[in-house]
């Protein structure tokens, strides 16, 4: 059923397309230009939890203007704050290790010290024939565990070291983690909808808050064959919305959907295929968008004018007008 009223309701939009083009070619359009009805839409960023928690606090209201990397809305920290002063304490830990296994090192060295000069000693009373073999053999292995003593000792450290690194990637990884719990804004906007209050407990990837993006914003035509077939990308537009007919806002064609909408993929007829449909997207200046942030409202419906020849003068009622142009 969902299908069969999708359907029905694209085939009515061809069908108001058409006869937009049909009367506008009609009640005398300037050649070269084409028009259609359309809505304004913006870019929606939706900011959402990266973990599950519960939700402390949100600092924003619904159509209120946000910056980038604002904070929008923050979630309990306790238990991940937590975990993060007992990653701390691992690394105090593992670098007081590093030390004690410094201070073996050091102990190991001294005794190889005294090893070796034991050696010395019974070597030299032993070529003189003083000492007996066995006893420059004891020196001899006394000396070989000492060295070995040594490496076991220097292994410690490097243990040690380790240990280390590993404790503070798990304070690093947990201070990104916390970061991640204040939710902000990816980008500047206006909060379009509230999705979550205060005190709710969210899973992963929970939405919070809707973002509208009010320096990318279009509306959406739809043109038959013969005209799309002549539209060049970044073509001028001008659009003139319901709500306020005195302003003319500027425009540019940045899509054009390279398969028809509406109606069979494949026609045969001449005939046919001037009724196919083409999606255009018209991308408003993002710094008409900037400078007018406070009018920018979606789904406002309005007309936009394309031009198709860009030789073609526009008429003077479609002249650029805005705001704040008196």
């Amino acid at each position: 059923m969902k299908r069969i009223a999708l359907v029905v309701v694209l085939g009515l939009l061809a069908a108001a397309g058409l006869w937009v083009w049909q009367r506008d070619r009609a009640a005398g359009l300037p050649a070269g230009f084409a028009r259609g009805n359309g809505r304004i839409e913006a870019e929606r960023v939706d900011v959402a939890t990266k973990f599950g928690g519960r939700l402390q606090e949100i600092l924003v209201s619904e159509g209120e203007m946000v910056e980038a990397g604002q904070v929008l809305a923050q979630l309990d920290p306790t238990q991940i704050e937590a975990q993060l002063r007992e990653a701390e304490a691992g690394v105090r830990a593992a670098r007081q290790g590093l030390a004690e296994a410094r201070a073996v090192l050091a102990e190991r060295k001294s005794n190889l010290t005294f090893a070796e000069q034991e050696l010395f000693r019974a070597e030299t009373l032993g070529a003189r024939g003083y000492a007996p073999g066995e006893v420059v053999d004891l020196r001899r292995t006394q000396k070989a565990a000492a060295e070995a003593a040594v490496a076991s000792a220097r292994a410690g450290i490097a243990s040690a070291r380790a240990r280390i690194e590993a404790a503070q990637a798990t304070v690093d990884r947990l201070r990104a983690d916390l970061a991640e719990f204040a939710l902000t804004a990816p980008r500047a906007g206006r909060v379009q909808y509230r999705l979550a209050e205060p005190g709710e407990v969210l899973a992963a990837g929970a939405r919070v808050v809707t973002l509208l993006d009010l320096t990318d914003v279009s509306m959406t035509i739809y043109l038959p064959t013969a005209q799309a077939g002549r539209l060049a990308y970044g073509a001028e537009a001008r659009l003139v919305f319901d709500a306020a007919p005195q302003f003319v806002v500027p425009a540019a064609v940045s899509f054009v959907a390279s398969e028809a909408q509406f109606t069979p993929k494949y026609v045969e007829t001449e005939e046919e295929r001037e009724n196919l449909m083409f999606r255009v997207r018209l991308q408003i200046p993002p710094d008409v968008l900037r400078a007018h942030q406070e009018f920018v409202k979606t789904g406002v419906p309005g007309v936009a004018t394309v031009r198709l020849d860009p030789d073609a003068e526009w008429p003077a009622d479609l002249a650029v007008r805005l705001p704040d142009d008196g």
